[in-house]
């Protein structure tokens, strides 16, 4: 059998159904259910300290007016989290390393942004497009190097979490496939490659 390294990055199937739906459906089971009551048990109340933290850390920095990002920026955090912590699971693999999970998340959120600065500061958010002090012959060409700078933002950061994230997982299988291709023949050496996978992870 002939596997490469990126095969690693391919979602279990069992039965030609991607395990990884099934793993995503597993927060479904955080929901709490229905009651008359807020808070039901121990579990319940757990959840709401940890969303109240992660949103009371998000919205520090901001003024009043970001506030209201506060629901969809702490739903994004907590989502992030958990399918990064499913990948953990036994046959299946981190979405987050799939470059279009990366472009589905970065790409709405980019012009979100980018809309609602233009509607609500529009001289600020074009007075970007051109620093202060440019020369007159040069605004022209820098207008269009900012504005496809500013285009091509989230398909660059994408492609870079992607690429930093693919690295660690090919790294740790490197050294892997190296410490188990030099127990035989240089124990040693093994053992000193076994220790930085160790450290790595």
């Amino acid at each position: 059998m002939n596997l490469s390294f990126f095969d690693q990055f391919t979602s279990p199937c069992l039965l030609g159904i991607p395990l990884i739906l099934l793993s995503m459906l597993f927060p479904a089971l955080l929901l709490p259910t229905l009651d008359n009551r807020w808070i039901t048990n121990r579990f319940t109340a757990l959840q709401l300290w940890f969303s109240h933290l992660i949103t009371k850390q998000l919205m520090t920095p901001l003024n009043k007016g970001g506030h209201k990002w506060a629901l969809i920026l702490t739903s994004l955090m907590m989502f992030l989290l958990l399918i990064n912590l499913l990948g953990l699971l036994p046959y299946t693999f981190t979405p987050t390393t799939q470059l279009s999970m990366n472009m589905a998340l970065a790409f709405p959120l980019w012009l979100a942004t980018l809309l609602t600065g233009l509607r609500n500061h529009p001289s600020a958010s074009l007075g970007h497009l051109l620093p202060e002090g440019t020369p007159t012959p040069l605004i022209p060409a820098l207008i269009m190097i900012e504005t496809t700078s500013l285009l091509i933002r989230p398909l660059a950061l994408g492609v870079r979490l992607t690429a930093n994230l693919t690295a660690g997982h090919l790294l740790i299988q490197l050294i892997s496939t190296a410490t188990t291709a030099l127990l035989p023949l240089i124990p040693a050496v093994s053992i000193l490659t076994a220790s930085i996978l160790l450290l790595l992870t």
